[in-house]
């Protein structure tokens, strides 16, 4: 076996959430061309269309699920899906997620609930539905893997994502906490995304000062592509990255501190 064939994920299926767009449609085409059939969801069908014929291109099986991914029954229910259409599961990657930016005050109980569930939650129970399907999915040389998205805002700080960034550093400790309970049979890993342009970051990036600030704040002078994401997916469930467990890479541009000024109200006594 050549070092590039042990990235390559040949007759593996896969789920991938949030696939209508941006890094979870990136990711899902990239396991396609890496050789997996995959499961795709989110809530817009003809954007899962499109990516489903990028996958198809690839010579790879797509099955298109629209759903509700906010609901935890919906989310989980993707596992069975594939399992019975696809006969096997292999990959999960817990992509669906994102709060908006929101001043202290304003972040009530009910805002911080709300985005401990969408990107925690959710990650849970499609999680624990695929485990056992996982675990009964027999086949030589086949990688069981799952890898959560979580971002640089888990594991810094910066004003205004109290809420987001609470809950992506819960996503990504709940990653360590599930490669122990999990290993040695099934691999969990994640990726901290720093600014990755897709439509979820249009909230901010769409102001030219933002977007300057954010590529001036990244050491390598560029707002990442959702391809450098879908790169890293590929190699966490790959046999490339089978010594790796509970561990959370950082695709980011080197961006340490993102001290974004987006224009929040400030406190006053």
């Amino acid at each position: 076996m050549s070092i590039l064939d042990r990235f390559t994920l040949t007759d593996h299926v896969a789920v991938v959430t949030g696939a209508g767009r941006g890094i979870g449609a990136a990711t899902a085409v990239a396991l396609a061309e890496a050789g997996a059939d995959v499961v795709i969801s989110s809530r817009t069908e003809s954007q899962l269309a499109e990516v489903a014929a990028r996958i198809a291109q690839a010579g790879r099986r797509a099955v298109v699920v629209p759903a509700n991914l906010a609901h935890t029954d919906e989310v989980a229910g993707l596992a069975q899906r594939a399992y019975d259409e696809l006969g096997r599961l292999d990959v999960v990657v817990n992509n669906v997620g994102g709060t908006i930016p929101n001043a202290f005050l304003d972040t009530d109980v009910a805002y911080l609930e709300e985005a401990f569930h969408f990107n925690v939650a959710t990650a849970h129970a499609l999680s624990r539905a695929a485990v056992p399907l996982m675990l009964g999915s027999v086949g030589e040389g086949r990688q069981k893997s799952i890898t959560t998205i979580s971002s640089m805002m888990g594991r810094t700080a910066g004003r205004g994502y109290l809420a987001y960034g609470t809950a992506k550093a819960a996503l990504a400790h709940w990653s360590r906490l599930a490669a122990t309970d999990l290993a040695p049979r099934i691999r969990v890993n994640g990726i901290f995304v720093g600014s990755v342009m897709t439509s979820a970051l249009e909230y901010v990036a769409g102001n030219p000062g933002i977007k300057q600030q954010m590529e001036q704040a990244t050491p390598l002078g560029r707002i990442g592509e959702a391809e450098d994401i879908a790169a890293g997916v590929v190699y966490l469930a790959s046999e490339a990255g089978k010594f790796l467990t509970g561990k959370m890479l950082e695709i980011d541009g080197g961006l340490q501190e993102p001290n974004l000024d987006l224009g929040l109200p400030e406190l006053h006594p």
